[in-house]
């Protein structure tokens, strides 16, 4: 009876402890993006249902593009609103992640993320870093954050929200034959096509079917984009991209067992949650190896477009990057 009364007293104590932990102090790298101000409300708006604790968000760092009009049109509008959440605006990234215990670069400007990491790791060194979609402008500029991480032991992730939406975590349907997502295909000059916003659909399939994809095919019309992968082991992945439709978002999947599918409400509190559990134990969610194989996918998809559709292999992109993909040693 003692024994069970110490063990019930120890694990109150250790609930109360947790319950009492500081809040992880938290810095954002670019208010140019949407993300800065959903984020924040997640973390420190006790009162809304998904409300996601153990982190505030203590500085942040405008950031910004001036050759993309949805980042530069957007900084004053959301750095005001950060103002009102309690948020420091800093004139510097040193200051904003001078102290703090992780960072988020949500920069809606995938070029700008490698200068900007490359900063945090010099100035943050050994924090977890959150790096919002995209990860870079290009494949080889996620590569190189990825191998800076690696080389600085710097625990680091990237994701679409989509990944980590409740339909899509256990799907039951035994094996996968092929799966299906779908999501709006805005195009933005300055980033390869699918990276700016058919992202979301890319992420979707690699949530279900997992890294493997051999080649990648792509049609494109005014309306949309169809860029099929093949797997290795014979499973197919389709991205789809629409435009001029309403925004949507959602996955077909096609299993042993059965089908399913359905249209995806767009939140960021499973996102969010995930990235605070990394920031708690610096483990990703996400391997560096499969996040690197996306920006393939994508920049494969790209190549077929020029090629008139032709199936362009994933192995020959990545092959300057057996580093990374490898496991971490």
């Amino acid at each position: 009876m003692k024994l069970r009364l110490s063990l019930i007293a120890l694990f109150a104590f250790a609930l109360l402890a947790t319950l009492r932990a500081e809040p992880l102090k938290i810095a954002i790298v670019g208010l140019d993006s949407s993300h800065s101000v959903a984020f924040t409300k997640l973390l420190h708006e006790e009162k809304n249902p998904d409300h996601v604790p153990g982190g505030v968000v203590v500085a942040a760092f405008k950031g910004g593009s001036p050759d993309i009009e949805k980042s530069i049109k957007r900084i004053d509008g959301f750095t005001e609103q950060m103002s009102k959440l309690g948020v420091k605006i800093a004139g510097t990234i040193a200051e904003t992640v001078a102290g703090v215990d992780a960072v988020l670069i949500v920069s809606v400007d995938g070029r700008a993320h490698l200068e900007q990491f490359k900063q945090v790791v010099a100035l943050a060194p050994g924090k977890p870093v959150f790096i919002d979609k995209p990860l870079g402008g290009s494949l080889r500029e996620g590569a190189e954050i990825f191998r800076l991480a690696r080389k600085e032991k710097i625990p680091v992730f990237t994701a679409s929200t989509l990944r980590f939406t409740p339909a899509l975590q256990d799907l039951q349907v035994g094996t996968i034959r092929t799966a299906i997502g779908y999501s709006p295909a805005e195009l933005e000059a300055h980033h390869p096509d699918l990276f700016w916003y058919n992202i979301h659909a890319v992420e979707t399939v690699y949530r279900m079917l997992g890294r493997g994809c051999v080649s990648v095919s792509r049609v494109q019309t005014a309306n949309s984009e169809v860029a099929t992968g093949v797997w290795s082991d014979g499973r197919v992945g389709v991205v789809l991209g629409l435009r001029g439709t309403p925004g949507v978002y959602g996955f077909k999947v096609f299993g042993e067992k059965r089908t399913v599918g359905e249209d995806l409400k767009v939140g960021y509190g499973p996102l969010v949650r995930a990235v605070m559990t990394f920031f708690q134990t610096k483990q990703p969610p996400v391997t560096a190896a499969e996040s690197l194989e996306t920006l393939a996918f994508m920049e494969a998809a790209d190549l077929s477009k020029k090629q008139g559709g032709k199936a362009v292999s994933l192995s020959e992109l990545l092959a300057p990057y057996a580093d990374i993909m490898a496991p971490t040693p």
